[in-house]
């Protein structure tokens, strides 16, 4: 942790100060060290004023050594936008954090991302869609993010998880508590997958109400474009969308029911020229990423010994029964059996069911 990212630390402590505020700061000052140890005076002279230059004067009350221990004791890790993984999509937005906090990988903050939104209320329908939509895209190696909220979202990031791909989780509070607490377990399941779970807000932020809209320019800003499943039209899930068209990204949604209020949204969309898609495909070839597996390094799957180094090559094309593998590697069935359980609890390998084997990408 350097000393500029421990002094904006605690400048983001201050509800009132946003990305522009802290923007201003940085620049009449020239570093962030340097305006907290500045007179308070000063802060009206780089333009500051009203209630934000009135929190400042408090700023004692705050130990950003304090902060940091904090941040330590949870496993945060800061990213600022002079770092290198800073996410390269949503540093081109108008308006990106200055200041981002996460639980993960990195390497999830991928630059082929794209994000899934929708209601909390889905019906049936509406589930159907997402698990295959995100499941899908997931394989095709899209990096899947959404707010990790009740329904769509939560179901995005599930099916994502359960496709073995990376999806992010973008909080509307600090990351020292998952909301919905329901959605504890899901946030641990995404971390376990290779994903991130982010926030501008810092520790003990709640999840208030005002939070969330301002959320939904990260969820946007992280992606190539926004795909919308079953939503009202007042709703956050458009408000993602109208951050996604001011960012320039792609707005895709799905087609429903014309009698439930759940369509009303994406057909809202799609008049408004939002681009109808019936299947992930239609989303690829959109995004002009055909060839996602030639731009993006691909999870290769590697054998512990020899003969889990054959079986990976017998089924790295096409999926094989059991028996047809018992054949080619000559051995005994037990054993054969044995290493395709053992590489199944590994994650090398998955059973598609009737004993049918491919590998887990």
């Amino acid at each position: 942790m350097t000393e500029e990212e421990k002094y904006l630390n605690a400048f983001n402590q201050f509800e009132l100060i946003g990305p522009k505020t802290l923007n201003k700061i940085k620049k009449y000052f020239s570093s962030y060290k340097k305006a907290w140890n500045s007179p308070t005076d000063s802060f009206r002279r780089a333009g500051l004023k009203g209630k934000v230059f009135e929190s400042l004067e408090k700023r004692h009350e705050i130990n950003p050594d304090k902060e940091i221990e904090k941040l330590e004791k949870y496993k945060i890790k800061i990213l600022t936008r002079e770092d290198e993984n800073y996410p390269k999509l949503l540093a081109e937005i108008y308006d990106p954090p200055e200041i981002l906090y996460y639980l993960g990988s990195p390497e999830a903050f991928s630059e082929f991302s794209l994000a899934i939104v929708g209601t909390r209320r889905y019906t049936p329908y509406g589930k159907e869609v997402v698990d295959y939509f995100a499941s899908e895209l997931a394989q095709m190696q899209l990096t899947i993010v959404s707010g990790l909220a009740l329904g769509i979202d939560a179901l995005a990031h599930r099916a994502t998880v359960e496709a073995s791909g990376k999806t992010i989780g973008v909080l509307g509070c600090g990351l020292d508590q998952i909301y919905p607490v329901s959605n504890k377990k899901l946030g641990q399941d995404i971390l376990k997958s290779g994903g991130a779970i982010i926030s501008e807000y810092p520790l003990g932020s709640p999840p208030l109400k005002h939070h969330f809209p301002i959320r939904n320019r990260i969820i946007s800003g992280l992606s190539l474009g926004v795909l919308v499943i079953e939503a009202d039209q007042k709703s956050g899930t458009l408000l993602t969308a109208n951050h996604a068209i001011e960012q320039n990204r792609e707005v895709f949604a799905i087609p429903g029911n014309v009698f439930s209020a759940r369509s009303k949204g994406p057909h809202f969309l799609i008049k408004s020229g939002a681009k109808l898609v019936s299947e992930p495909k239609d989303i690829i070839t959109e995004l002009e990423i055909k060839d996602i597996k030639e731009y993006k390094e691909t999870k290769k799957v590697v054998g512990d010994n020899p003969e889990e180094e054959k079986i990976i090559k017998l089924i790295a094309e096409t999926p094989m029964e059991g028996d047809k593998i018992i054949k080619k590697m000559n051995l005994p069935a037990s054993q054969i059996n044995s290493l395709l359980t053992i590489m199944e609890m590994k994650g090398k390998i998955k059973n598609l069911g009737g004993g049918l084997y491919t590998l887990k990408r």
